[in-house]
């Protein structure tokens, strides 16, 4: 687990990639106690990410952020070039059971959840439903460049959806995703035709889909040999070397201590006036710090006394 296998047919100029995350994964969450439609959904962005994030050839960072008007209002992730994952969730959403998001098959969610604060009804909420109405947004920073950032509709039933929908429009490749997660695991298969397959074979792609889409969500978890072996047992496939993923979100006291420096001695004097405590939460990572009045003179020493 934890790592990402990218591969290629050799004969159909299609490629792919299989992404496996398993204690990087809980180590992310650990910090949260997310409910399990929130924690599924933010692993299908983790899987996502991780594909996308793999394909940075220089020093930077690739962040998704998917925003909407729904019970869960926000996820975010991001990778760097080291393949080093941090992400969190907005959410009002309280469960009393866990499902997978994605049945692949069929490409809608399954099975329905039991909603502490609402009535459950018969149609089971697709991701759509979940995030509401909202946009997704791409920030990319790279080393001495300024941030590049797309913003697109949440256009799309499922995680898998919007994110085709998305690779197809910005890399105008025909591309595929098919994802799982829960508390365990977050996994995805990731598939794109590049310009020359319809030269090599008219119908590799459709064949390639097709065979894709018998997959099962518990075969993601599969060694990635055994699992391309299952579905594509007759192609030729070409397997690289496999690059391993870590959550990384240390604490960073440091950071905030500036942050606070910037704000100036009389601010930090009034927050505290008023509070005794400066408490700042580190959403991204989980991470909490807390200041008393002894900051006030660590970051803003007095002048020293003249002596006559």
């Amino acid at each position: 687990m934890d790592t990402i296998h990218r591969f290629l047919f050799e004969d159909l100029d299609i490629r792919g990639s299989l992404v496996q995350l398993g204690p990087a994964w809980r180590s992310l969450c650990a910090v949260r106690d997310y409910a399990p439609t929130t924690r599924s959904l933010l692993g299908e962005l983790a899987a996502i990410t991780t594909i996308i994030g793999s394909n940075l050839k220089t020093p930077g960072r690739v962040r998704f952020q998917l925003q909407g008007t729904g019970p869960i209002s926000l996820l975010v992730m991001d990778c760097d070039e080291q393949l080093r994952l941090r992400g969190m969730a907005r959410s009002s959403l309280k469960e009393t059971t866990s499902f997978l998001t994605e049945d692949f098959r069929s490409n809608t969610v399954s099975p329905a959840p039991t909603f502490v604060t609402a009535t459950s009804t018969t149609s089971p909420p697709t991701t759509k439903d979940l995030l509401g109405d909202g946009q997704l947004m791409l920030t990319l920073q790279t080393a001495n460049a300024e941030p590049y950032q797309s913003l697109v509709p949440n256009d799309g039933e499922t995680m898998a959806a919007i994110f085709e929908h998305y690779l197809t429009q910005s890399e105008q490749l025909s591309s595929r995703l098919w994802l799982a997660a829960d508390n365990e695991t977050a996994c995805g298969l990731f598939l794109q035709k590049l310009p020359d397959a319809d030269l090599l074979d008219k119908d590799g792609w459709n064949r390639i889909e097709q065979l894709a889409n018998t997959l099962q969500p518990a075969e993601l978890t599969l060694p990635v040999e055994a699992l391309l072996t299952r579905l594509f047992n007759t192609e030729n496939i070409r397997v690289f070397s496999p690059r391993m993923v870590t959550w990384h979100c240390p604490r960073d006291e440091e950071k905030i201590r500036n942050l606070l420096l910037s704000m100036g001695r009389e601010e930090v004097v009034g927050i505290l006036a008023d509070t005794e405590v400066i408490s700042i939460a580190d959403e991204i990572c989980g991470h909490e710090y807390h200041f008393g009045p002894e900051i006030i003179d660590e970051l803003f020493p007095p002048a020293g006394r003249v002596l006559h």
